[in-house]
């Protein structure tokens, strides 16, 4: 009777640090947001109604963005080194990202800016860490470079003609 009863004690002992680990090795947007989580000990405010908001961006944008998720930190006021948020994000993003831009303020006031890409078949991921002053916005978004690129010159042959005509 006794080894009947140590059978489900030994095995929710195996399970309770399996699903701890499994937490801690969560990749891509989930895994970026626990570590900065975890170790700036400050907590995500997540959008509500965010899928509903990505399929409206999707209709929007006529595809040019889709898979839109957003976290916002608020007063964050910890000090964040670039070099190791640099290394958390290769760490968490998981495989096939590739830092384009990263931009730290020279005037030390703590503003990072991380922008990295990746290739997801005939679209293009995006994912962005960008801290502000006392705020950290994560987002991380799939776009249509086809889409995109007609956007930015329907928007490019605007400005060109207003500055052209009325000046």
């Amino acid at each position: 009777m006794r080894s009947y009863l140590l059978i489900p004690v030994c095995l929710v002992a195996l399970a309770v640090p399996t699903a701890v680990l499994a937490r801690g090795g969560e990749t891509g947007f989930n895994g970026v947001v626990n570590a900065i989580e975890t170790q700036y000990h400050v907590h995500a405010t997540h959008i509500p109604f965010m899928g509903l908001v990505s399929f409206m961006a999707r209709r929007a944008s006529h595809g040019a963005a889709a898979n839109l998720r957003v976290a916002e930190f608020d007063d964050f006021t910890a000090p964040m080194d670039g070099d190791e948020l640099s290394r958390m994000m290769e760490a968490k993003l998981g495989a096939g990202w590739e830092l384009v831009v990263r931009e730290t303020s020279s005037k030390g006031h703590g503003e990072q800016s991380l922008i990295y890409m990746r290739p997801e078949g005939d679209r293009m991921g995006l994912f962005v860490v960008d801290k502000d002053g006392s705020e950290l916005d994560v987002v991380q978004v799939s776009v249509d470079p086809r889409h995109v690129d007609s956007e930015i010159g329907h928007y490019a042959h605007h400005a060109g003609s207003q500055n052209g005509a009325g000046e």
